[in-house]
C-alpha cells in the first residue's frame, strides 16, 4: 500500500540489525533445492561466507552464481552485498554460540568428571578471589552506613541475573528492618528515581554497567539528591555514575553453555553489603530477625539454627 513502509524500512528506520543466521536456519527448510544448497554452505563455513567472493561460495555450493543472487533475496536481502553486511554483522555477536555448534567443548583435567563440573566449580572459586582482591572492607562499610541510615532503599537491576539479583539485595536487606523495594522495570525505574531524594538510597547492579536505561536512572536518582551504590563492573559508566561503586573485573570464558562466574562474585558483595548492613543496625537487625524467626518457626515448626526464610 502506497506510503506505508515495509516491514523492511521500519526496521532499518528503528535502526536494527536483521539476525541473518537465525534467519537463514528458519527458513532453510523453505527454500529451492539450489537456494538451500547456498544456505547450508553459509552456515558450514560463516567466516568463510563473509570474506568470500559470489563465485567462490556458488562453488562451495555447487549452485550458479545468479542461484546465490536469488537465495539472497529470498532470506529478505536486497542483494548480495546487503547479505554480506547483515552476516558479518551477525558473525560478530555470535561467533562464539557457532563455535560451540561445531563442539567445541571445555577441557577437564579429570576425564572422568563431566565438561562443565570443572569450569564452573574453578569459576565460582576465582570470581570469590576477585572479591576478596578487589573490595575494600571500608568500601563495604561505607555503603552499608547510607543503607543502615536510609529513609528507604531502591535495588535496581534489569534483564538476565541483574534483575534476580536485585530481587536477592532486596530479600536480604528486608530481614534487618531496612525499607527495601526492587525495581525490574525501566520506565518504573526512571519514574521511581524521580521521586527519591537526600534520605534515600539506590542500589544498582549490572554485569556490564553499560545498560543505558540503569545508569540514566541511577544518574537521576543521584541528580535528586539520592545516594546511589553500585554492584557492577570495573570502569563502567555505572560505576562511573554511582557515590560507591563495589565493583569486579570477571572475563567471560569462551564456553557459552555454562553460566557466568560474575554471578558469584556479586552474590558474595550482595551478602558482604548486606551483613554489614545487619551489624551497623544492630539491635534493629536482631529484633527484625528475632521476629521473623518467631514467626516461621511458630508456623512450621524447626530448629532455631535452620535457614531464616531462604
Amino acid at each position: 500500500m502506497a506510503g506505508i513502509p515495509s516491514s523492511g524500512e521500519a526496521q532499518a528506520k528503528r535502526g536494527q540489525v536483521t539476525d541473518i543466521l537465525g534467519r537463514i536456519k528458519d527458513r532453510l527448510d523453505d527454500l529451492s533445492l539450489a537456494e538451500r544448497k547456498v544456505g547450508v554452505a553459509v552456515l558450514s563455513d560463516v567466516r568463510q561466507a563473509v570474506d568470500e567472493s559470489i563465485a567462490s561460495l556458488a562453488g562451495r555450493a555447487g549452485v550458479s552464481e545468479p542461484t546465490v543472487t536469488r537465495f539472497c533475496r529470498a532470506i529478505g536481502c536486497r542483494g548480495v552485498r546487503d547479505f554480506k553486511l547483515k552476516l558479518a554483522q551477525s558473525l560478530a555477536v555470535g561467533e562464539l554460540y557457532l563455535d560451540a555448534d561445531q563442539g567445541d567443548e571445555p577441557a577437564t583435567q579429570d576425564e572422568s568428571l563431566p565438561a562443565f563440573w570443572t569450569p564452573i566449580l574453578v569459576d565460582a572459586h576465582g570470581a570469590l578471589r576477585e572479591v576478596e582482591r578487589r573490595i575494600s572492607p571500608a568500601s563495604i562499610q561505607s555503603a552499608a552506613d547510607a543503607i543502615a541510615s536510609a529513609r528507604q532503599v531502591m535495588t535496581f537491576g534489569l534483564g538476565g541475573s541483574a534483575a534476580t539479583l536485585a530481587e536477592e539485595a532486596q530479600y536480604r536487606l528486608f530481614r534487618y528492618g531496612v525499607r527495601v523495594s526492587c525495581c525490574q522495570d525501566p520506565y518504573v525505574m526512571r519514574m521511581t528515581a524521580a521521586t527519591l531524594g537526600p534520605e534515600d538510597v539506590v542500589l544498582a547492579i549490572s554485569a556490564s554497567g553499560r545498560t543505558e536505561e540503569l545508569v540514566e536512572a541511577v544518574e537521576l536518582a543521584r541528580d535528586y539528591g539520592a545516594t546511589t551504590i553500585a554492584i557492577t563492573a570495573v570502569g563502567s559508566p555505572l560505576a562511573e555514575a554511582a557515590d560507591h561503586a563495589l565493583t569486579v573485573a570477571i572475563a567471560e570464558t569462551r564456553d557459552t553453555l555454562t553460566p557466568t562466574s560474575v554471578r558469584f562474585a556479586f552474590l558474595a558483595v550482595i551478602d558482604l553489603l548486606s551483613a554489614a548492613t545487619g551489624y551497623t543496625l544492630g539491635p534493629k537487625a536482631r529484633e527484625s530477625l528475632r521476629r521473623i524467626k518467631y514467626t516461621i518457626v511458630r508456623r512450621r515448626g524447626g530448629g532455631t539454627m535452620e535457614p531464616l526464610g531462604d
